[in-house]
């Protein structure tokens, strides 16, 4: 199954050190570049409107695409720098967020659960 994240995070392993790059794979490194990708999809859709942003042009789309995947490639990287199961970790968080945010008590309303009695 090409698509799973053990079989991506494989590759990426296998890429890293066909170039020798695992030495500049720090964690510290590798969560500075997911953030500086994670700005760079940001620049996609700073001052566009809501519709806009549901619209994308083919062009852009494909733009987005890319800067998506350079975002989980250096977080599936950080992951097993750290010895982290993404998925599991996932499912935790999941969970935690259903206690946090039951359905009956927020449908319908975006605030942070700090701001609920």
């Amino acid at each position: 199954m090409k698509d799973s994240l053990d079989q991506l995070n494989r590759r990426l392993l296998q890429f890293a050190r066909e170039r020798d790059w695992e030495q500049f794979h720090s964690p510290k490194n590798l969560a500075m570049a997911l953030a500086g990708e994670a700005g760079e999809l940001l620049e996609h859709f700073q001052w566009l409107t809501e519709a806009q942003s549901s619209q994308l042009s083919p062009e852009k789309r494909e733009a987005v695409a890319l800067e998506m995947a350079d975002i989980l490639i250096y977080l599936v990287r950080l992951a097993e720098r750290l010895d982290l199961d993404l998925v599991e970790a996932a499912w935790r968080k999941i969970e935690i967020n259903e206690r946090r945010y039951p359905a009956e008590k927020v449908k319908g309303d975006a605030r942070r659960a700090e701001e609920y009695e």
